[in-house]
């Protein structure tokens, strides 16, 4: 199986901030990416609903042979990802807010955190802040709207600056210095994200630690490719995948799939 393809899924095109960093770690694995940008956003829908999704995806990438599945999206993770790893023999890597860097970095004792709302509503992530929060402030902010904008290819639009500037500054209020990502749609916003924040507030997303964590348990499990030719790379939507193909910077093909 160790030529087989990493599976990757997420609600939409935000995903492809996790894909970019696995495939950059490891170059040589075959991928298979689903955007299930029919379905997005996830984060305001019930727990039942990501659940039926997240088994929809999982099991279409199971179908094509992958080795591995990586949940690609802070809400599916949050809700979804202990039934899979109980319903499903394949390995799962799943995705959650970078809580612990910032708790232990932060200097001003306040960390801003913006996420969807099926992933701050989660247990999973109540778990996660209540074991790193003591004595830190944590202002949770939902990113109402966000996504939608970012699927439909308004990333740089005047709506999204005002929805960043609506939700940065009650957090910037109340002095935080580390803003965590908690959507993997999120990392698209940091050239903004940049531009609005003092120099002081260091940004967090989650791709790189969910590219090693990958990398270590396809090595822990003897999953690693040995191919030396170039891999087949899959990316596949539901939606127009004009907007996929767009943050992509066309560097790879996409295909629609009806899913």
């Amino acid at each position: 199986m160790s030529n087989s393809p990493i599976g990757i899924f997420d609600s939409g095109i935000g995903g492809t901030s996790i894909f970019k960093e696995i495939h950059k770690l490891l170059p040589n694995e075959n991928c298979i990416y689903l955007a299930d940008s029919k379905n997005a956003p996830y984060g305001n829908k019930s727990k039942a609903d990501i659940i039926e999704l997240s088994i929809k995806n999982t099991e279409l990438l199971i179908k094509e042979g992958c080795k591995i599945i990586v949940v690609a999206c802070n809400t599916a993770t949050t809700n979804a990802i202990d039934y899979l790893r109980k319903t499903y023999s394949i390995p799962f890597i799943g995705i959650e807010p970078a809580i612990k860097p910032a708790a232990l970095n932060t200097q001003t004792k306040a960390i801003g955190i913006l996420a969807t709302k099926g992933t701050l509503t989660s247990q999973l992530f109540h778990k996660t802040t209540d074991l790193y929060s003591k004595d830190i402030k944590i202002i949770e902010q939902v990113g109402e709207g966000i996504v939608p904008l970012i699927e439909s290819g308004e990333l740089q639009s005047e709506m999204m600056t005002v929805y960043l500037q609506t939700y940065l500054e009650p957090m910037l209020k109340q002095n935080i210095d580390y803003l965590v990502l908690g959507c993997t749609h999120y990392p698209y916003l940091i050239p903004m994200l940049v531009k609005m924040l003092p120099d002081h507030v260091k940004i967090i997303d989650s791709g790189r630690a969910v590219a090693k964590q990958t990398q270590a348990v396809l090595s822990q499990l003897d999953l690693r490719s040995n191919s030396t030719e170039k891999p087949n790379i899959q990316l596949f939507s539901n939606a127009d995948i004009a907007v996929l193909n767009a943050i992509l910077e066309d560097k790879f093909n996409v295909s629609y799939l009806d899913f």
